[in-house]
């Protein structure tokens, strides 16, 4: 176990003075709940601490025996890793303000990014399971498992060795290439690939109303779905109400999107034209005599 966790350490950039905390940290609750079964079924209290010196000669302690699984942790990791992504951010890009923030903090901390930092670092290999899942094979690549037990880890650095191990490996791991690429994604207006919080703030910036959804027509079997949907200036408060694009999707939301990311490239290329036509209409202008 020493070797594992040592090749674990690495990856992370730290070294555990409490090492049980990082078992906890891979601990899943299927195999809380094998041990503690197996326990209760042994019927004696030889049998209960046979389970207990099991645990602790796999890595854990009094208190990783008393909690069994990561999910306490995960919700410290959760904390932890919105803070140290946060001050990350907030010291790098001294012109944000507090919605592009919160923007980008949002997809750093995503499952779906942690997810990805976890397959990153190998921690699916590490994760202590029950036999039936790990037989199953499955849950060392299911994304919740892992960006879950990520967030653990993120708990049990923070435990450790305090605030700084946290922030060292957030730096390397969460932000590094993923939060450049989501910056250059916001400063050129694809607003992290929320297209319909772009459109809302491109039509507000040139006053020219706000944008409305409208689900025209929907197809295919109820498991493979297709969702048509409209995009349309507000016919209210000065909006003429004039579609601006329609877009696809297996579910509305994705269709919302696809439609907003059509209208803004539409009223961009439109836009750009216009600047050209009227930069040759003045060209025109000054060689007269």
């Amino acid at each position: 176990m020493e070797a594992v966790l040592a090749e674990l350490e690495t990856a992370l950039g730290h070294s555990f003075a409490r090492p049980e905390l990082l078992v906890r940290a891979l601990t899943h609750r299927s195999l809380a709940h094998e041990l503690a079964a197996n326990a209760l079924a042994a019927n004696g209290q030889a049998a209960g601490e046979h389970a207990a010196d099991e645990q602790i000669q796999a890595g854990g302690n009094e208190e990783a025996t008393a909690t069994g699984d990561n999910e306490r942790l995960e919700f410290l990791g959760d904390a932890v890793l919105g803070l140290v992504v946060g001050e990350a951010l907030f010291i790098a890009h001294p012109d944000w303000q507090e919605g592009e923030l919160t923007r980008v903090r949002a997809q750093l901390v995503s499952r779906q990014h942690m997810a990805e930092v976890a397959t990153a670092i190998g921690l699916g290999s590490h994760l202590r399971l029950s036999r039936g899942e790990d037989r199953g094979g499955g849950l060392r690549r299911k994304s919740t498992v892992l960006s879950n037990s990520m967030e653990a880890v993120m708990a049990a650095l923070f435990l450790d060795g305090g605030i700084e191990p946290a922030r060292v490996f957030a730096h390397r791991w969460v932000m590094g290439e993923a939060a450049e690429q989501l910056a250059e994604e916001l400063r050129s207006g694809a607003a992290l690939g929320n297209y319909k919080s772009a459109l809302q703030e491109h039509l507000q910036a040139v006053r020219s109303g706000t944008p409305v959804y409208r689900l025209k027509s929907e197809s295919g079997p109820g498991h493979r779905k297709r969702f048509q949907v409209e995009v349309r200036l507000s016919a209210g408060e000065g909006g003429s109400g004039k579609p601006l694009a329609r877009g696809m999707g297996s579910t509305k939301k994705q269709a919302q999107q696809d439609a907003a990311r059509r209208a803004l490239d539409r009223l961009k290329a439109a836009e750009a034209k216009a600047s050209v036509q009227a930069a040759a209409v003045g060209k025109e202008e000054r060689a007269e005599p």
